[in-house]
């Protein structure tokens, strides 16, 4: 844990995004403000998101009204640092829940305007690995683009900064797409090895946990807060589909000159780049014992409790 002492409390928090982050966010700082006198939520989002017909949004509109917490209609993509600055200056927190999906310069971008608009404390978009332990260079060049606002927040000490550190969404190790577990075959591809290991975490759980950081006491100012919902090597991650789905699961090793020769061929592809980067797995999986949920005793969904709830009968 960092040793400065902070005064900074969070009271007036605008949450950036509402999406499969951003909502258990905003549920559970909703809940938590509950307990804590003077905490207000509110979260920026495109008019065209409020305004949305599709009922899934129109479900989340509804939810965060019921919430209680106050829709403020902004773009952090066609507004200027200088408009968000801003705004951001109406609120004591600001956290960052937009992804990647609104470009690689949004997240330094949103960070310039944090400083700017002098706001106590901000919460970057950094909800991922461990951008420092994989260093500058790598496959993913979006790493690189994280480090670049870690070196701004750092270079500064007027506005107080939390990185909260999750490792790789837990169902993203499962989507199809990534291609590490396949159903339909009863495989598992790992990546880099069948020791290479990754950290996850559901958002659901990064939702909890990111809201009692904000409000947690002592006020943890200028640190980097590690999560991780389950830590497993790609092996392990077969071992665990077989127990959960009671049925045996064959294992191929995807290597790292295998997938850094794909990413040669296509060196645009987005997730030839995540692939190789986690196949290197440098910065990748941390030890859970050593996690804020841990040392906080606070439960969380691990690989097993999730494949029982999400694949069982698939």
């Amino acid at each position: 844990m960092n040793t400065t002492v902070s005064q900074t409390k969070s009271r007036n928090i605008l949450v950036l995004g509402a999406g499969e982050l951003g909502m258990p966010v905003l549920r559970n700082l909703a809940r938590r403000a509950k307990t804590i006198e003077g905490a207000r939520i509110s979260v920026l989002l495109r008019a065209s998101a409020v305004q949305s017909d599709v009922p899934a949004k129109q479900r989340d509109i509804a939810e965060i009204r019921d919430l209680g917490i106050e829709i403020v209609e902004g773009d952090l993509v066609k507004s200027s640092v200088d408009e968000l600055a801003s705004l951001f200056s109406n609120y004591d927190t600001v956290i960052g829940c937009t992804g990647y999906a609104a470009g690689i310069n949004t997240p330094m971008k949103l960070a310039k305007a944090a400083l700017q608009s002098g706001i106590p404390r901000y919460f970057p978009w950094q909800f991922g690995v461990d951008f420092e332990a994989i260093g500058r260079g790598g496959p993913q060049d979006i790493f690189d683009a994280q480090l670049d606002v870690r070196e701004l927040l750092r270079s500064q000490s007027k506005t107080e900064w939390v990185i909260i550190s999750t490792g790789m969404f837990m169902s993203y190790l499962f989507e199809p797409e990534f291609g590490v577990v396949d159903l339909q075959n009863d495989t598992v591809n790992a990546l880099g090895s069948y020791d290479t290991a990754v950290t996850v975490t559901t958002p659901d759980d990064i939702g909890d946990l990111t809201a009692e950081i904000v409000f947690y006491e002592p006020t943890i100012a200028n640190e980097i807060v590690f999560l991780a919902g389950d830590t497993v090597t790609y092996g392990e991650l077969a071992d665990k589909l077989e127990v959960g789905l009671s049925r045996p699961f064959s294992r191929s090793e995807w290597t790292v000159p295998v997938l850094m020769e794909e990413l040669a061929n296509d060196p645009q592809n987005m997730m030839r780049k995540y692939r190789a980067a986690f196949g290197i797995g440098r910065g990748m999986a941390w030890d859970k014992a050593n996690t804020f949920n841990v040392r906080e005793g606070i439960k969380v969904t691990t690989v097993s409790d999730w494949i029982g709830a999400n694949l069982s009968g698939k």
